[in-house]
This record gives structure tokens, sequence and C-alpha cells, in this order.
């Protein structure tokens, strides 16, 4: 995924625009780092990393 691309979606899920492209460049790094570690493609990793992201700025808009 280009950071551009992914630096958006961060946004759309909850992210400050601000720092956007620097959480893009480390999830794109450790989304490759844990594909590699569990032997398991770049977009599912990429995509597990997202999903915990989303979970984690929709607890903290409801205040948990």
């Amino acid at each position: 995924m280009e950071p551009e691309s992914l630096a958006a979606l961060l946004v759309e899920l909850g992210c400050p625009a601000g720092k956007s492209a620097e959480m893009a460049a480390q999830l794109d790094k450790r989304a490759r780092q844990l594909a590699e570690q569990k032997n398991r493609p770049y977009e599912e990793a990429l995509a597990h990393l997202l999903e915990l992201m989303r979970q984690g700025w929709a607890a903290r808009e409801r205040g948990f």
C-alpha cells in the first residue's frame, strides 16, 4: 500500500491528520515485521493492525 493511501486511511479511521504520515510509516514497518515473523502475507498483517487501530480509536471516542 502506498504511504499516502495508508495515511489517508488512518485519518478516516480516526488518526489525527498531523500524525498520519508518521503513523503510516510505522504501521507499514510493523506489518512487514509481523508478516515475516508469522509467515503470513503483508496484506493480512496490515489488515490485522488496521483493525486493532480502528478498535482502539473507536473505544477512545466512546470514552473507554
